[in-house]
């Protein structure tokens, strides 16, 4: 991984096409730095921009670092008081998250993504923590349990989410950028977001440095953001495949394949072998060996009560009672599907290429 001292050294001969400025945020000495990555986030940046500046007040300064934008999320930007980056080129979110963390002058640094809108009262909540905190401390927050988009698929990922990343508050494995407040010292400290890891997952690697190095994680369950997923079945299948592809090839590396990990969670790893030993068994039994039924009626039961939590945030966030139950369904009988397919995948993907690809020091 690049040093950030390295990356300091390189930055200003890289790909900066453009820095400008606008009236209306605080520079000199603001105590938080709101850092916001954007790529061809035309369809969610104006939302975001708009929530952000309305959660800020003169104690802070908003950068934008767009990553070689083609859409127009450059343009939007510039309608904002922030101080607007461009790369000419796509470099990916961990090397623009630690561009705007460079170029940035608050302690404190506050990490959020293009397609999340933020509460009134979350900066609040991160100045009023951190300036009571211990030094080594590093907060974060999840997403609302409903989402921008109220649609089902949505509202499923959303709790989905905000259960899996609120369930160990006090001591969770990771913080994710779509809300993650770190002082900028702490930041140099550890050395930035690793900038060879793959499309995603830099947040959880910087978090398990972060632990490595002696810092406090914790999550705030009030600290929220309203996250923008516009998620059909297909986008929600396609975000499943992703994810866990990532994860089990991150893992493998990390040896932590079964860690209760946030939305890697024990509750999801039990429910997916749950649900393939399933099938398997009633194959077993349709093929004539019915002594298995105990087995699978305690392994059924097992995994209702391993989710039981999760399945209660599906019903009592959902927007009915009715598509509660769906959350449910969905969640039991076919969500394990896709994340099935992203298994397959990624030990496919491991077996075509070294573990070393996956390094993380």
């Amino acid at each position: 991984m690049m040093c950030l001292h390295q990356f300091l050294l390189l930055i200003d001969t890289l790909d900066l096409k453009n820095e400008t400025d606008k009236e209306g945020i605080n520079k000199v000495n603001p105590l938080i730095s709101i850092i916001i990555p954007v790529y061809n986030g035309a369809t969610t940046l104006e939302a975001c921009l708009y929530s952000t500046i309305h959660a800020m007040d003169r104690d802070c300064e908003l950068i934008v670092v767009d990553d070689g934008s083609t859409d127009g999320s450059a343009e939007i930007a510039q309608r904002f008081p922030c101080r607007l980056i461009q790369l000419r080129h796509n470099w990916g979110a961990a090397y623009t998250r630690n561009l705007g963390a460079y170029k940035s002058f608050g302690k404190i640094l506050f990490f959020t993504d293009a397609d999340c809108l933020l509460d009134k009262t979350a900066l609040s909540l991160v100045r009023q923590k951190m300036q009571q905190a211990d030094e080594r401390l590093v907060i974060g927050g999840s997403y609302t349990p409903r989402p921008y988009d109220d649609h089902f698929f949505s509202r499923f990922q959303s709790i989905f989410v905000h259960y899996s990343e609120n369930k160990h508050a006090t001591a969770p494995d990771y913080i994710a950028t779509h809300a993650m407040a770190i002082r900028a010292s702490t930041f140099q400290q550890v050395g930035g977001f690793n900038e060879k890891m793959g499309p995603i997952l830099e947040d959880v690697e910087f978090s398990h440095r972060l632990r490595q190095a002696g810092m406090v994680l914790q999550m705030l369950p009030e600290l929220q953001v309203q996250h923008i997923f516009n998620y059909s079945l297909r986008d929600s299948w396609k975000n499943a495949i992703r994810k866990t592809r990532y994860w089990i090839q991150y893992s493998l590396k990390n040896h932590d394949l079964l860690v209760d990990s946030g939305t890697a969670s024990i509750e999801l790893k039990t429910n997916v072998i749950s649900y393939y030993l399933t099938c398997l068994l009633l194959l077993m039994i349709a093929a004539g060996m019915p002594f298995v039924l105990p087995v699978l009626v305690l392994m059924l039961a097992g995994n209702l009560y391993i989710s039981r939590g999760l399945l209660e945030a599906f019903y009592i966030h959902s927007s009915s009672r009715l598509t509660g139950l769906m959350a449910m369904a969905y969640y039991l009988l076919v969500y394990p599907l896709p994340v099935g397919l992203g298994v397959l995948v990624a030990l496919i993907n491991t077996l075509r290429q070294p573990l070393s690809h996956w390094k993380t020091d």
